[in-house]
C-alpha cells in the first residue's frame, strides 16, 4: 500500500500546531506497519534542516492562467521520505500562514502535489490531504487529472483537523487564482463564496476527522462553522479516528527534559518532579497540596472564560496552579494579576516553551483542559502519559480519550455542559480524589497505562485505507 500524505506542515521541519505533529508521526507509524508512506509539504523559507535536503528536479505548475516554477527536494527521516516543493515567491517568508495571498499560495501547492507525481517514481494508492491548505488536491484530481492513466486509480482522503479554518475567499479568485472555470465553480462554491474545504468534502473519496466525537459534532451548526449542511449530506463519507502522541518524545521513563524519570511501576520520580516544579515556579514546596497544570493557548476557545469566572473559587480548594501559555490579552493579564494577589498559589509562564511544558506534565498532579470544542487534543493524552490526571469537558477528542473515574474505572474527571460551576465541581472532585492518596496512586497508574500511541491510530487508518481500496 502506498500513501502520499499531503500537509502544509510536518515535524521536524515546520510546525505551527497539532497538524505538524500528526504529519510527522502518522506516516512514521504507517511505515513501521509496512506501508510505503511519504509526506509532501512546502519548502518554507525558515524550514529546519534545509541543508539536509537533496535536490531532485524542477518543473512548471499551472496556477490559473500562469505557470510557476516548482523545485523538488527530498529527505528521509525515520524511514519516511519527505518531498519539499520549492517556490521562493510563495514560500520564502517568515512564518507559514497569515499572508494576503494564502489562497494563491496553497492553490499552487495543491496543484504542485499532483504535478510532482509526473517526476517521481511513486504513484500512491491514496493521497491523504489535510485541512484547507490541501483541499484543492482532490478537486484538481477529479477535474483535471482523473482521465490520465497515472491518476485514474488514485483515491483521496481528506482529514479535517479543525473545521473552523475552511479556506474561504471571494468568487473572484476562482478562475484567475485557482484555475477553476465557471462550469466547475459549483464544486467549491458554498454560501456565496469560495470554500476550499467544501470542495474537498465534495470530491474526496472519504473524509476523516481527528476523533469520533468530533465527527458527530461537526454535523451540528454549533460546531461546524457553517459547513453542517454539506457534512450531513456527505455523512456517508465521514469517519473519526483519534490522533495519537509520539510515545518516544513523551516518555516519562526516558524524558531528558524532566528532573527524574519514572514509570507506572515506580512513581517516586513524579514526586521529585513536583517538588522541583514548585521550586522553579516559585511556589511553596508542599506535597499535601494538589498541583494543577495548564499548558494551552490562553483563549476563549480553550475554555478560559470559564476558568476566569471561578478561578478564585478554585483557589479555596487549597490547590496550586502552574500555567504555561499565551493568547488573548484578557487572560494573560488576568493570570498575571492572580500571580500578584496569590503568589503562593499561582505561577504563570507566558509563551510556549517545550522544555517547560514537559516539566509541567511531569510535575502536575491534575491537568485542566476545559475546551469549548476540541477536535482531538494532544495535551490530555500527554498528561495521561505523565500521570497528570486530566479534568476535561466532554467534547471532541477529550470525550474519546478521557473517561470519568467516578465509576472506579475511568482515567480522569469530566463535565458535560459548558458551564463554569460544572467545571469547578469537576476540579473539586479531582482535588477530593487527590486527598485519598492510595486511591490516587491507583488512578495515576491507570492513566499512565492508557494506550494513546500512534500505533493504535495507524492501525485504524490502515483499516480505513484498505476499505477504500477494497482490500
Amino acid at each position: 500500500m502506498k500513501i502520499l500524505y499531503a500537509a502544509s506542515e510536518a515535524t521536524p521541519f515546520a510546525k505551527s500546531g497539532g497538524l505538524a505533529d500528526v504529519a510527522g508521526s502518522l506516516p512514521k507509524a504507517l511505515v513501521k506497519d509496512g506501508v510505503d508512506a511519504r509526506v509532501i509539504m512546502p519548502l518554507y523559507g525558515d524550514l529546519k534542516f534545509r541543508d539536509k535536503l537533496e535536490y531532485v528536479t524542477n518543473y512548471s505548475v499551472p496556477v490559473g492562467w500562469r505557470s510557476q516554477y516548482c523545485g523538488l527536494f527530498k529527505a528521509e527521516v525515520d524511514g519516511v521520505t519527505y518531498y519539499f516543493l520549492d517556490n521562493e515567491y510563495y514560500f520564502k517568508r517568515r512564518g507559514l500562514y497569515g499572508f494576503y495571498d494564502d489562497g494563491e499560495r496553497f492553490a499552487f501547492f495543491s496543484r504542485a502535489v499532483l504535478e510532482t507525481l509526473f517526476y517521481v517514481d511513486f504513484t500512491p494508492d491514496i493521497i491523504n490531504c489535510n485541512d484547507w491548505q490541501t483541499a484543492l488536491v482532490p478537486v484538481y484530481l477529479n477535474l483535471y487529472y482523473r482521465h490520465l492513466d497515472k491518476f485514474n486509480r488514485i483515491k483521496t482522503v481528506f482529514t479535517i483537523h479543525n473545521i473552523a479554518y475552511q479556506g474561504k475567499y471571494g468568487l473572484d479568485i476562482l478562475e484567475d487564482t485557482c484555475g477553476i472555470g465557471a462550469r466547475d465553480a459549483h464544486v467549491v462554491e458554498y454560501d456565496g463564496c469560495v470554500n476550499l474545504m467544501k470542495g474537498a468534502i465534495e470530491c474526496a473519496d472519504r473524509v476523516t476527522t481527528v476523533s469520533p466525537t468530533y465527527a458527530d459534532e461537526i454535523k451540528d451548526p454549533w460546531y461546524a462553522h457553517g459547513l453542517d449542511r454539506i457534512i450531513r449530506d456527505r455523512a456517508f463519507k465521514l469517519t473519526g479516528i483519534v490522533n495519537g502522541i509520539d510515545t518516544s518524545v513523551y516518555d516519562p521513563e526516558n524524558d531528558d527534559h524532566i528532573w527524574q524519570n519514572y514509570s507506572a511501576d515506580d512513581l517516586s520520580g513524579k514526586a521529585v518532579n513536583k517538588r522541583e516544579l514548585q521550586k522553579m515556579a516559585g511556589l511553596p514546596v508542599r506535597d499535601d497540596v494538589p498541583l494543577i497544570g495548564i499548558v494551552s493557548r490562553l483563549v476563549t476557545h480553550k475554555g478560559f472564560d470559564l476558568v476566569k469566572f471561578v478561578f478564585e473559587q478554585m483557589l479555596t480548594y487549597d490547590v496550586q496552579f502552574v500555567i504555561l501559555g499565551s493568547g488573548e490579552w484578557e487572560f494573560e493579564t488576568f493570570f498575571h494579576a492572580m500571580t500578584q494577589s496569590h503568589p503562593d498559589r499561582v505561577a504563570l509562564k507566558l509563551g510556549f516553551i517545550p522544555d517547560y511544558a514537559h516539566k509541567v506534565y511531569a510535575g502536575a498532579d491534575i491537568f485542566l483542559m476545559p475546551s469549548k470544542s476540541e477536535p482531538c487534543g494532544l495535551s490530555q493524552m500527554i498528561a495521561l502519559r505523565y500521570g497528570a490526571i486530566p479534568v476535561v469537558r466532554e467534547t471532541g477528542g477529550l470525550k474519546d480519550t478521557v473517561t470519568d473515574s467516578g465509576d472506579g474505572k475511568g482515567n480522569g474527571f469530566t463535565f458535560q455542559s459548558y458551564n463554569a460551576s460544572d467545571m469547578a465541581y469537576a476540579v473539586e472532585r479531582a482535588v477530593t480524589g487527590y486527598r485519598n492518596r492510595e486511591g490516587w496512586q491507583i488512578l495515576v497508574r491507570r492513566a499512565m497505562q492508557c494506550d494513546n500511541s500512534w500505533g493504535r491510530s495507524a492501525n485504524a487508518y490502515i483499516k480505513l485505507y484498505k476499505e477504500i481500496l477494497g482490500q
